[in-house]
């Protein structure tokens, strides 16, 4: 995932907290903030250190990166999103990992929904 995808700048975070509308389930909380003026959609993931050492939470960053990359043609242009990922996601599989993050992006009703 490209640099202008991401959100590195904590003032940037803090923005997306305070005016925040978030969903959750056992796996995620994401946070989503609509921009008018944007482009593309922006990431930010936040992986304590409950999920694991820091290879186990480099580990989760790419497939949650990567899940929401093969998303990418689902999700809006004018979106800021955080990602971040609750312990019980350590070790788990890359497929279950997008399975789960599919399940939270349609209750926050971000992502369309596949018929």
């Amino acid at each position: 995932m490209r640099k202008t995808f991401r959100i590195k700048k904590p003032a940037d975070f803090q923005v997306v907290f305070n005016k925040h509308q978030s969903v959750a389930n056992k796996y995620f909380i994401v946070y989503q903030l609509h921009k008018s003026e944007q482009k593309h959609f922006r990431l930010g993931l936040s992986v304590s250190k409950k999920v694991g050492k820091a290879h186990d939470r480099v580990w989760v960053k790419r497939r949650i990166r990567q899940s929401i990359l093969e998303l990418k043609p689902q999700l809006p242009n004018e979106l800021d999103l955080l990602v971040i990922a609750r312990p019980a996601v350590a070790h788990k599989s890359q497929k279950f990992i997008k399975e789960q993050m599919i399940h939270v992006l349609q209750l926050a009703q971000i992502l369309k929904v596949e018929k």
